[in-house]
C-alpha cells in the first residue's frame, strides 16, 4: 500500500458550538430551516444550495464562517444583524493562506484558520479551494488549480496516488459545477468547454481515489456527475454533439451507479435535448420519457414541466403534433403549480422565459413561424438581461421565426439586436441560427434594414 506524500494534520481542536444561529433556528428542523435559506436566497437572486447538513455544521461551529452568497442571504434573513451577531467569527480571522511543511517542502494553497497561535485547519467555505475554482476574464476563462483538486489531478498525470478525498475536494467539484452554469448563462459555451474539461478529469480522479466517508463518496458522485452534464452542455452548446454525447453518457453512468434519481433525470434530460438537435427525434421522446420516470418521486413540478418541453420537442421532430401539444400542455401545467424546495439546483434557468423560449422552438419544428415568433418574443421580453446566453438565443430564435414567416424588416431588427449581444457571448448554436436566418433573408437585401443586418453579419468573425 503507498504511503501518502501528505503528513497528518495537527490535532484539532472541538470547534465551538454556535449557539447563537442554533436559537435563530428556534423550533423548525434543519430541513425546515434550510428550505427557508433557499426561499431568501431566491428573493434576492443567490443561488444557494442549503440543506439540513450545512444548517449542522454551522450549528456544530464547522463553518466559522460563511460564504459571500450565503453571508447576503443570512443578513436579508436577518435584517439588522451582523455575521458576529449570527454567532460567526469575523471573517478576517479566519481567511488566510497559510504556508505549511509537507516532507520538508512548503505547500501553499491551504487555507488555515489561526487561533492563539495554534494553527488548525479552517473549514471556511469561502477558502482558496472555492475562490479559485475558476478565473474568468470576459467570455475567456482559465481554470485554475481548484486547491486540492489540483494537486490530485497533478498526481493523477504523473501517475502517484491521489489522496482520499474529503469535504474539502467535494465543496470544490460543487462549486466548479457552480462557476461553470454561471460563466455559460452570461457568455456562452465556446470559449468554456476546453477549459471546464480539466475540473471534471480531476472530479473522476478523486472517485477513483475513494472518499474519507460514504457521506463525502456520495457528494463526489453527485458532483462529478452534475459536472460531467455541465461539461456536456458546453460541447452541445458549441457544436461538438459526439462530445457532448460521452458526457451525458458518463454522467449516467455514474448516476446509475450511485442510485441517484435527480442525477438520472438530469442526465437524460440533457440527452433528449441533444437528441432534438442531433436529428434523432425518436431517441429525443425516449430519453424525455425516462426522465420523467426517474423524476417522478423527487416532488418537483418545475422538473416535471422542462421534461415534458423536452419530450415536446421530440414529438415536434417526429412531426406529430398532436402529441407535441399535448406534451406541452402537461409542461404548462406542471409549471402553473409554481416552484418548490424541491426543484433541482441546476433548474435556476428555468423560469417563464425558458418554457416560452422552447414551446417557440417546438412551433418552429413544426413550421408554425407566427405562433413560434410570438413565443420568442415573449421569451425575449421575459428574459433578465444578466443572462446574455439566452436573451441572445431567444432573440436569435425570434428574428429566425420572422424571417421564415415573411417578416424580414422585423427579422432584421431583432437580428441587429443578436450582434449587439455576441461581443459578450461565445455560442456556436447562435452563430448557427443566425446564419440560417442570413440565408433566408438575402431575397430581401433590397431593404435597407435588411442589408444592414447582412452587411453586419457578413462582418462578424466567425467561431474558431
Amino acid at each position: 500500500m503507498a504511503s501518502s506524500t501528505v503528513t497528518p494534520a495537527q490535532p484539532e481542536r472541538p470547534p465551538r458550538p454556535n449557539l447563537a444561529f442554533r436559537r435563530l433556528r428556534g423550533r423548525r428542523s434543519p430541513a425546515e430551516f434550510a428550505a427557508a435559506v433557499r426561499r431568501a436566497a431566491r428573493e434576492i437572486g443567490e443561488r444557494v444550495s442549503c440543506d439540513a447538513r450545512y444548517v449542522g455544521r454551522v450549528e456544530a461551529g464547522e463553518i466559522r464562517c460563511p460564504n459571500y452568497a450565503y453571508e447576503r442571504v443570512f443578513l436579508h434573513m436577518f435584517p439588522g444583524r451582523t455575521l458576529t451577531d449570527l454567532g460567526f467569527a469575523p471573517r478576517a480571522s479566519v481567511r488566510g493562506r497559510r504556508e505549511r511543511a509537507v516532507d520538508g517542502t512548503r505547500e501553499v494553497g491551504e487555507s488555515y484558520e489561526t487561533d492563539d497561535d495554534n494553527e488548525t485547519h479552517d473549514d471556511n467555505e469561502e477558502s482558496d479551494v472555492l475562490r479559485r475554482a475558476f478565473m474568468t476574464s470576459g467570455a475567456t476563462v482559465a481554470a485554475a488549480s481548484l486547491g486540492p483538486l489540483g494537486l490530485a489531478l497533478d498526481a493523477a498525470a504523473a501517475g502517484r496516488p491521489v489522496r482520499r478525498a474529503g469535504p474539502d475536494e467535494a465543496d470544490a467539484v460543487e462549486e466548479a459545477v457552480r462557476r461553470i452554469r454561471l460563466l455559460d448563462d452570461r457568455h456562452g459555451a465556446d470559449g468554456l468547454y476546453r477549459r471546464a474539461a480539466a475540473p471534471l478529469r480531476t472530479a473522476y480522479a478523486l472517485l477513483d481515489a475513494g472518499a474519507s466517508r460514504q457521506a463525502t463518496a456520495d457528494r463526489l458522485y453527485s458532483g462529478a456527475g452534475e459536472l460531467a452534464i455541465s461539461v456536456g452542455w458546453l460541447a452541445h452548446d458549441s457544436g461538438r454533439f459526439d462530445d457532448a454525447r460521452s458526457h451525458y453518457a458518463e454522467a449516467l453512468a455514474t448516476s446509475r451507479m450511485s442510485g441517484d434519481p435527480g442525477l438520472e433525470a438530469h442526465a437524460f434530460c440533457n440527452t433528449a435535448f441533444l437528441a432534438r438537435d442531433a436529428g434523432r427525434p425518436r431517441e429525443a421522446v425516449r430519453a424525455a420519457q425516462a426522465a420523467q420516470r426517474a423524476a417522478r418521486t423527487l416532488g418537483s413540478a418545475r422538473l416535471m414541466s422542462l421534461l415534458a418541453l423536452r419530450e415536446a420537442g421530440g414529438w415536434a421532430g417526429l412531426a406529430d403534433r398532436a402529441r407535441c401539444e399535448q406534451a406541452l400542455a402537461r409542461a404548462q401545467a406542471f409549471f402553473e403549480r409554481g416552484p418548490s424546495d424541491a426543484d433541482p439546483e441546476w433548474m435556476s434557468f428555468y423560469g417563464e422565459a425558458e418554457l416560452e423560449g422552447l414551446e417557440a422552438q417546438c412551433w418552429s419544428t413544426l413550421g408554425d413561424w407566427p405562433r413560434a415568433a410570438r413565443h420568442a418574443r415573449r421569451a425575449a421580453d421575459l428574459q433578465d438581461p444578466h443572462f446574455t446566453r439566452n436573451l441572445a438565443l431567444y432573440s436569435a430564435e425570434l428574428a429566425d421565426d420572422l424571417a421564415r414567416g415573411g417578416r424580414p424588416d422585423e427579422a432584421a431588427a431583432a437580428g441587429m439586436r443578436v450582434l449587439e449581444l455576441l461581443g459578450e457571448v461565445q455560442s456556436s448554436r447562435i452563430h448557427t441560427m443566425l446564419a440560417g436566418t442570413s440565408r433566408v433573408l438575402l431575397p430581401h437585401r433590397r431593404t435597407r434594414p435588411v442589408a444592414t443586418f447582412l452587411d453586419h453579419h457578413a462582418a462578424l468573425p466567425r467561431p474558431a
